[in-house]
């Protein structure tokens, strides 16, 4: 019965879009009850996804009975559990952290609505066995986000949606003429049989214009250097749960998670992945020098997704095990400490009512969680022991050098330090300091705003304990190994399916 959990993923995300849309007017607490509770089905189903990958290996789910290639499939491995559970848990927090968060905003329902949306898409991601509809799924999730960054319709939101939404579709274009292109080389859509068939007999020279497509398309869903000129815009004027489902989320599934997934497991990543460390490393430096001179807290953060998704992109570029575990492990940890300083910039937007760090100080007086978490955060994402993001760097920078790579390996300490200068600043002129005279009404945010960035703060404590040997075993590391193993994606595919 395993198999048959597998389009819960999809189905209890847009069950919830359709009943919130039909119900919401009328019942007015049902959009935060009925979406935390999607949210948490969905964290549990990811979780139950660690034991049945550790015990099957891999479960293939066949839509309407049909066997692949004919028929369509849904496929969880290690890497699909991983993402799943990433996915799951940074959804259920934010929706938490929404019930009040949101109340600033009208058409609650609307929100919700288009939340669950994007999760329905970003599960429809991760879990497609075939091409044709992980781009179906990548495009409801866009389109859903595009919606959501211009959720407060005011001229900033607005003019960012439209930016993002031409960029997105620019990506679209690039991502579907690849597939078109790999459609007419191998007569077939599911990943594992267009595997099995580029291997057979395919032309080189296709495989790396499609590569070089796909790694445009999905390096703008990622906000790659140099394609990153939508996020800057798009992250700050969103409301702060939705930037924390962009920069945790969304970048890593639509672009890190698709790319890699295509490259190593039906293309040939060797030709591709030199592309991989020099945009990887250049994203790092790039991104963090244009995010230490912001004063905009959350525009500060959007640049630093693009830093720290360069650090994603630089270890699994190296395509060595230790590289590839060093970015699958970033990834997750980025997730976490970026999701929670986008609400911890929430927090201080819904109290103070400016990001402006030159109009803040001393709010460590007022807002003790907030002030505490952001904290944590930043060490984390400046790479501080014994934080996550410490953990991560480290494997990536080792693997540099092992790879033969001191260059990279100095570019990621350079942009590790340029990184800890950032939210040094952030630190003093936002909570450290006199407290201003005008902020001396102010407290602290709602008890469900709080608690999920706590429980995010701890996440970055303790998610550092899977570097430690067999804690990761079952999760981090078959997640690794998906790639590492790539050619053997197709393989387990139509066994699984026997």
């Amino acid at each position: 019965m395993n198999h048959n959990l597998i389009p819960l993923f999809v189905i209890i995300p847009l069950a919830g879009t359709f009943l919130i849309s039909l119900l919401g007017k009328r019942v007015r607490r049902l959009p935060d009850t009925l979406s935390n509770l999607c949210t948490l089905l969905l964290l549990a189903l990811s979780l139950w996804c660690i034991p049945a990958v550790k015990a099957s290996g891999m479960i293939v789910y066949k839509v309407g009975g049909w066997v692949p290639p004919i028929g369509i499939c849904m496929v969880i491995d290690g890497l699909t559990c991983f993402m799943l559970v990433i996915v799951n848990v940074i959804s259920f927090l934010v929706t938490l952290y929404a019930i009040r968060y949101m109340e600033a905003y009208t058409s609650k329902e609307h929100f919700h609505t288009l939340l669950l949306l994007m999760i329905a898409g970003m599960n429809g991601v991760v879990v497609s066995g075939d091409l044709f509809n992980l781009f179906v799924f990548v495009e409801i999730a866009s389109v859903a986000s595009y919606a959501l960054v211009a959720f407060g319709t005011e001229h900033e939101e607005l003019e960012a949606s439209f930016k993002y939404m031409v960029m997105g579709s620019i990506a679209a274009s690039l991502i579907l003429i690849g597939i078109a292109l790999l459609y007419a080389q191998t007569s077939t859509l599911n990943m594992a049989d267009m595997a099995r068939v580029l291997r057979a007999h395919s032309s080189p020279k296709v495989v790396l214009f499609v590569s070089i497509l796909f790694l445009a398309g999905f390096g703008l869903k990622a906000a790659i250097v140099p394609f990153h000129w939508w996020l800057p815009d798009a992250h700050p004027a969103a409301p702060a749960p939705i930037s924390a489902m962009l920069s945790g989320l969304l970048i890593k599934t639509l672009g890190v998670y698709a790319l890699v997934r295509i490259v190593f497991n039906i293309l040939d990543p060797t030709r591709i992945l030199p592309v991989f460390l020099f945009l990887g490393a250049l994203s790092m430096l790039v991104g963090v020098f244009l995010a230490i001179g912001q004063w905009d807290f959350k525009r500060l953060l959007a640049y630093h997704s693009i830093s720290q998704v360069g650090y994603i992109i630089l270890g699994i570029g190296l395509g060595t095990p230790l590289g590839i575990l060093g970015g699958l492990f970033h990834l997750l940890n980025h997730s976490i400490f970026k999701s929670l300083l986008f609400l911890n910039s929430g927090a201080v937007v819904y109290t103070t009512g400016t990001r402006d760090l030159q109009e803040l100080g001393g709010l460590r007086e007022k807002m003790p969680v907030t002030s505490n978490t952001c904290l944590i955060a930043s060490m984390s994402i400046a790479g501080i022991p014994p934080f996550n993001g410490f953990w991560s760097k480290l494997i990536i920078i080792i693997a540099c050098i092992q790879a033969g790579h001191p260059v990279y390996a100095l570019a990621a300490v350079v942009a590790s330090i340029m990184t800890l200068a950032s939210f040094m600043k952030v630190q003093k002129y936002g909570f450290f300091g006199a407290l201003k005279e005008r902020w001396k009404g102010i407290k602290e945010v709602p008890f469900t705003m709080a608690l999920s960035m706590v429980i995010l703060s701890l996440l970055c404590i303790t998610t550092g304990l899977l570097v430690i040997p067999g804690v990761a075993e079952h999760f981090l590391k078959s997640a690794a190994d998906v790639l590492v193993n790539g050619k053997e994606y197709a393989t387990l595919v139509f066994e699984s399916v026997k």
